[in-house]
């Protein structure tokens, strides 16, 4: 009988080997990896997947000891695999970065960011149009003699574009940018612009009701810093805005719309969680209430910066953390459900599962058999 059940127990382990090399031989026969870059400093700020399979990136090249440095807004475009197919510069003798990108429905892009090479004065927003290989179709920059900062930047229903961002002051003090949002048609030509109190906004998204919703943090001189999460109707004009946080927080790097009408951003806190800083997620529903929150992270620092609605109605959010991981900071990936409450990998059920089982049987051979009255 003993022997039996070791043999049983024999073959649940070599089960489970099988199991976990057949996983570890999928996932990296699906993963790769690329770098993009030469002697200077190349960062890149924005990644869409592209309607042929490849990917495009965006960000900048140069000296980024910004605004006094010299860089040039970089795109990449890959095919499906990260090899490069082309890439193009744009800018002039000044620093000019790209934050946001989108594929246009032409099959072309659009790029959002910032020039002190063009424009009014200090630093201007600056789009740019592009064909399907990225050469330039048109440009524009908005603003005028102070700073224009664009963050993030949609396609809209009507073939235009909203960029979101702020406006503020040469020096942009503690609580002295306005929260900006430019809507303007399919050239470029704007056709409404609105400011909304002191703060700073990092993603915009088009809403369901042709509206937009715009997350960052509000910023008041002297007092804290806050999650911002603001709803306009279609010409910008605000209908709701709710803050969120303690008196320590930092900004909502990344907003989604969820299929229920509500709302997810993703946020670094500093005033709860783990840590020196947490992931923070939180849903509301279509008026910006709090249905639930959920932090993420460990002793050490962990920022967020993208989030995403997967295809089973949960989460991912992204960026990096020094709590976990092999250096002093590292890639920090947080899938979970659609309540926010974390997730194992599908893969990693099964052989927990059997490590359990294994156990349960060699513990049963251990224990002293009792004797027969």
């Amino acid at each position: 009988m003993l022997s039996k059940k070791l043999f049983l127990a024999s073959i649940l382990l070599f089960v489970l080997a099988s199991y976990l090399l057949i996983g570890s031989v999928d996932a990296s026969s699906e993963m790769w990896s690329r770098t993009y870059g030469g002697p200077d400093l190349d960062i890149a700020y924005s990644l869409v997947e592209t309607s042929d399979g490849g990917y495009a990136l965006a960000g900048a090249s140069g000296d980024h000891d910004s605004p006094y440095g010299s860089a040039d807004i970089w795109l990449i475009k890959t095919d499906m695999y990260g090899n490069v197919e082309w890439n193009q510069t744009y800018g002039g003798e000044g620093h000019e970065e790209a934050y946001s990108l989108v594929e246009t429905s032409d099959g072309g892009y659009a790029l959002a960011g910032t020039t002190d090479s063009f424009g009014a004065g200090g630093i201007d927003v600056w789009l740019v149009k592009t064909d399907a290989y990225g050469n330039i179709v048109w440009n524009r920059t908005y603003g005028e003699a102070q700073y224009e900062y664009a963050r993030s930047l949609v396609e809209t229903a009507d073939g235009g574009y909203a960029l979101a961002g702020y406006s503020g002051a040469p020096d942009i003090a503690y609580g002295s940018a306005d929260v900006w949002l430019v809507k303007t048609d399919a050239y470029g030509n704007i056709e409404w612009n609105q400011t909304y109190g002191k703060g700073t906004v990092y993603s915009l998204v088009e809403t369901v009701d042709g509206g937009y919703a715009l997350a960052g943090f509000s910023d008041s001189v002297g007092g804290p810093r806050n999650v911002l999460l603001l709803k306009t109707d279609a010409n910008g004009n605000m209908v709701w805005n709710h803050t969120y946080g303690g008196a320590n927080d930092g900004e909502a790097n990344s907003l989604v719309e969820t299929s229920d009408g509500g709302y997810a951003i993703a946020v670094t806190t500093r005033s709860f969680g783990a840590g020196g800083a947490d992931f923070w997620l939180i849903k509301t529903d279509a008026y910006g209430n709090v249905e639930w929150n959920h932090t993420y992270g460990g002793a050490d620092f962990d920022l967020c910066y993208c989030l995403i609605v997967t295809s089973d109605g949960g989460y991912a959010i992204a960026g990096y953390t020094r709590s976990y991981g092999a250096g002093a900071r590292d890639f920090w990936l947080v899938k979970t459900d659609a309540q926010g409450i974390p997730e194992f990998p599908s893969w990693t059920i099964l052989p927990l599962l059997l490590v359990a089982t294994l156990v349960v049987i060699i513990y049963k051979q251990k224990l002293p058999k009792k004797p027969y009255n």
